[in-house]
């Protein structure tokens, strides 16, 4: 969240809205002003995506035991999800927007801008659904108790 919040304040300083500087051949560093969700969805529907995001982070405070399964994996993609949430809320409610800057792209496709928080948000889900899936091999013990 502070990484996030930080390197938004450093492109509002350093680009305007709508500007953008080229740093690779594949990579433009942009301000974007992103009033709707991810991949552009619900355009100035900023009011009801706070209000999805509050209700979210309270879902995710109440059944947080639940989700992070009292494993460590899980509770670091509970926090990455809470704290990419929180990055955004917190420029959806001071600033009526979400500042989106990164902007990679191939040639003439570009993957829609996004942000530190956004990223955030990905790996949760990720790391998420990846401690989510059966291990293997069994443990011993499991197999056995099941013959």
């Amino acid at each position: 969240m502070v990484l996030d919040q930080a390197t938004k304040c450093a492109v509002r300083s350093y680009l305007s809205p709508g500007e953008s500087e080229i740093i690779a051949s594949f990579f433009n560093l942009a301000h974007v002003r992103n009033t709707g969700a991810v991949w552009g969805c619900f355009q100035h529907q900023n009011e009801w995506l706070a209000v999805i995001s509050a209700a979210v982070l309270f879902l995710l405070a109440l059944f947080y035991r639940c989700l992070s399964g009292n494993r460590a994996v899980g509770a670091a993609a509970v926090g990455l999800i809470a704290g990419g949430i929180i990055g955004n809320l917190i420029d959806r409610i001071k600033l009526g927007w979400v500042v989106d800057f990164l902007d990679f792209y191939w040639r003439d496709w570009h993957w829609p801008a996004f942000n530190v928080a956004d990223a955030a948000i990905c790996a949760g889900v990720f790391l998420y659904l990846l401690s989510s899936l059966p291990r293997f091999p069994p443990n011993k013990q499991d197999f056995h108790s099941r013959a």
